[in-house]
């Protein structure tokens, strides 16, 4: 009778431990299948929504625990890492950009411009020039000419003073397109075409201006030159990206009349004369947001993005770019993003401790 109660005992243990068994494999499948289900739902996303997701990868993990982990923990962490598994993403650090203090101008140029020259950095598509510049109070750009270039300035904090070489100062009026004192979340755009002077000018009496300093090669030359102004608040920014640039309605074969109604292809952005468009947006700590590559709004479906960070939370700012631990940036860093389609969605989250304001540039 013991050995019989014995015997029961154990097959009792040996059932117990099959359903656990059972169990926790079942259990691992539903966590599979719902971490599946929910991924497939975060990257379906539209676009200029602000993800809130916690699908970090922990870099504290030593690689002898990575290697202690069953294999199915190890592909889940891999596919959270990854979005766009076809696409290139090449950093592009803020130490390997040309730098010069003139002590008016404080500049970095993540591109070859002026006198620093990097054949690995001339231009990404259309994009050519990315100036991160600080100009001092009661200094700035002089008169000076541009021809055949798309220019914009992209406004971070100060004051600086657009002024067109044909309006005499003191006698501008109001705020114009031909004049204007830019403030933050503000972008004054510059079609140089067949040739145009203007200032660039930080008319303040002390703070310094910090802004960005962008040049695209636009689809054809000897364009009508032009200007436009546009202000972009930082509270939609925070929700999501938000497109600053698109390319003009009509495309490189405008008509004269599309070219004069200067309608860009997405509603209350800036017309630009390139398949290129401009993104920008404050994303808080842990926090994540989705760029949809070609916004919809473009030609060609093969895309380059070139992602910048903006140096302006002292080095507390910090990105991971498409979930990979080899494309996290620090403030003033950059990642050209490669081999990606129009649709595509590119996630950037923000992993340091302070708000980051992430600008994409969007190109063929």
């Amino acid at each position: 009778m013991r050995r019989f109660v014995l015997v029961s005992s154990i097959l009792l243990v040996l059932i117990s431990i099959a359903y656990y068994h059972a169990d926790l494999q079942s259990l691992l499948h539903q966590g599979t299948t719902l971490f599946n289900d929910t991924f497939d739902s975060l990257t379906s996303e539209s676009p200029n929504t602000n993800i809130k997701t916690n699908i970090t990868t922990d870099k504290t993990l030593s690689s002898n625990k990575q290697q202690q982990q069953p294999p199915m923990l190890n592909t889940l962490k891999n596919t959270m890492s990854k979005t766009l598994h076809h696409a290139k993403i090449t950093p592009h650090r803020s130490s390997a950009r040309g730098h010069s203090d003139h002590g008016w101008l404080n500049t970095y140029h993540s591109f070859s411009f002026a006198d620093w020259y990097n054949p690995k950095f001339n231009n990404f598509g259309s994009l050519r020039v990315l100036n991160e510049d600080r100009v001092k109070a009661n200094s700035g750009f002089p008169t000076h000419p541009h021809r055949d270039f798309e220019i914009f300035s992209y406004i971070l904090s100060g004051e600086l003073t657009h002024r067109d070489s044909m309006l005499k100062k003191g006698a501008e009026g109001g705020q114009s397109d031909r004049f204007y004192r830019m403030h933050r979340g503000d972008v004054q755009f510059t079609t140089g075409g067949t040739g145009i002077a203007h200032s660039e000018f930080n008319e303040h009496t002390k703070d310094t201006v910090h802004f960005l300093q962008i040049w695209a090669l636009p689809w054809k030359r000897g364009l009508t030159p032009r200007y436009h102004t546009r202000h972009f608040d930082d509270e939609e920014k925070r929700k999501g990206f938000v497109t600053i640039l698109s390319p003009l309605k009509g495309g490189v074969d405008a008509t004269r009349e599309q070219e004069k109604a200067a309608e860009a292809t997405i509603p209350d952005t800036i017309p630009i004369h390139a398949d290129f468009i401009m993104g920008a947006g404050l994303i808080a700590p842990e926090s994540s947001f989705e760029w949809n590559v070609g916004a919809n709004a473009t030609e060609a479906t093969r895309r380059k993005v070139y992602v910048h960070l903006t140096m302006t939370k002292g080095g507390k700012a910090k990105i991971r770019v498409d979930g990979r631990d080899d494309a996290v940036l620090e403030e003033g860093d950059g990642a050209f993003v490669e081999v990606v389609n129009a649709g595509d969605k590119l996630a950037i989250q923000s992993v340091g401790e302070a708000e980051a304001e992430v600008v994409i540039l969007d190109t063929a």
